[in-house]
């Protein structure tokens, strides 16, 4: 009877958070969606269309970081439904605006809600699931933003041709407010808040531990585990966004390869980091059902190394091995395999951090490194694209492929640290 409930709890959940992330992301990005038809009735030049987007951007790694922090304090659904709520309707505000500075502060807004979406997410992912299970899901709710990714352009565009582009952000943001109340009637924070026993309190009990026990926050802070997390995240996320946002022009300016060809290797870079993330966290479930959590090492490493190995392998292969004669399979190929051995170890850089918290810091683990990822995302901006302009593309990857390595050995040889970050009680070993 209880497993059944908790079937249908689990079910309706995570039902409930993948359509909401769904619309998060999606209302994340209508203003690029229906950007053209905005440029054809209000003056915006690449200064004007800059300031907008990068206003969402600050605010996001802001928001981010906070309401991971705020998520360990408070209800997550209600902060999830909160974020929700905001950004429908900052959505619909700015469907009702004509002026560059209004449609910086709302996108500016817009932002800060969207911040609130995800860290909840990975709360509740935890509170519901055996850690057995926690990776697989983690990546399957990720799939919502390749999902509203993929298929808002196309959305965006057929609605274009009938609707104004007010009416569309509109519309899109009516139905966020609504999806909001949903939100916050299906999701649940806890088993507990439905009369069923926790996970991680039945998994303690089960193992003779005790069946709870929270960590100061200098305990947590101080573990040695959480920056390595945080640097390695550092450096996989910024060659990441260093390979996605100039290996384009790589491409184009120094490998001799058509428009089509840079747009076509990014499809098949995007469609490779969907099937990796699966893969990581569906792989590395199986090896913690297998291996069990351990207070030494972690069973995801293994995958987590591997896949950063393959990020650098890639690179390595795409820089010596592209010139203008190439197999286009042979280029589209590298470009899957980057995407999959560079979005696997991002998807399970924050399971990592959030299972491997105490229970009262799981969200701030994760806003710590996923801040530390924007942090590097940052540096893959403008101080890589001044070694290119001063150095070329070429010394540019071949400094962004040392560093990957140097981090994939460092963390190889740190790989049996002690990943219970925060205290942990004498029985346990």
């Amino acid at each position: 009877m209880a497993t059944s409930r908790y079937g249908y709890y689990r079910s309706t959940i995570f039902l409930a958070m993948f359509v909401g992330y769904t619309l998060y992301y999606f209302n994340r990005k209508t203003f690029s969606f229906v950007m053209p038809s905005v440029m054809q009735e209000i003056k915006l030049d690449k200064d004007d269309l800059g300031m907008i987007t990068s206003s969402q951007s600050l605010a996001y790694a802001i928001s981010k970081f906070i309401s991971g922090v705020l998520s360990d304090q408070i209800s997550a659904r209600w902060l999830f439904s909160i974020g929700l709520f905001m950004v429908g309707g900052i959505n619909v505000i700015f469907s009702w605006s004509s002026t560059v500075a209004v449609f910086s502060a709302l996108w500016f807004l817009n932002g800060l809600g969207q911040g609130l979406g995800w860290p909840p997410c990975g709360r509740v992912l935890r509170k519901w699931f055996e850690p057995s299970q926690f990776g697989t899901w983690w990546a399957i709710l990720s799939c919502s933003m390749n999902l509203a990714g993929s298929l808002g352009p196309i959305v965006a565009t057929v609605l274009s041709q009938s609707y104004s582009w007010r009416a569309i952000l509109s519309a899109s943001g009516m139905i966020c407010i609504v999806a909001s109340f949903v939100c916050l009637l299906a999701i649940k924070n806890e088993p507990k808040d439905v009369g069923l026993p926790n996970i991680e309190v039945s998994t303690k009990k089960s193992k003779g531990g005790s069946s709870s026990h929270e960590s100061t926050l200098s305990e947590f802070l101080l573990s040695p585990y959480l920056w390595l997390l945080s640097i390695s995240y550092l450096v996989v996320f910024g060659v990441k966004t260093a390979c996605t946002d100039w290996g384009q022009l790589f491409l184009i300016q120094d490998k001799g390869q058509s428009t089509l060809m840079g747009s076509s290797y990014m499809s098949a870079l995007e469609v490779g980091g969907l099937v990796g993330s699966l893969a990581a966290g569906y792989l590395s479930d199986k090896a913690v059902a297998r291996q069990g959590m351990r207070l030494y090492g972690n069973p995801r490493h293994f995958i987590l190394i591997c896949m950063m190995a393959g990020m650098f392998v890639s690179m390595y292969l795409f820089r010596l091995t592209v010139t203008p004669d190439s197999s286009k399979v042979w280029i589209l190929g590298l470009g899957a395999a980057f995407g999959f051995s560079s979005y696997g170890p991002i998807a399970l850089f924050g399971v990592i951090a959030n299972e491997s918290a105490p229970s009262n810091y799981c969200g701030t683990s994760h806003a710590i490194v996923a801040l530390m990822a924007n942090i590097g995302g940052f540096l893959s901006g403008l101080p890589f694209s001044t070694i290119a302009k001063h150095h070329g593309w070429e010394m540019a990857f071949w400094i962004a492929e040392i560093t990957c390595l140097v981090t994939t050995i460092g963390f190889f040889f740190l790989r049996n640290i002690r990943t219970k970050m925060g205290h942990v009680p004498k029985k346990a070993d």
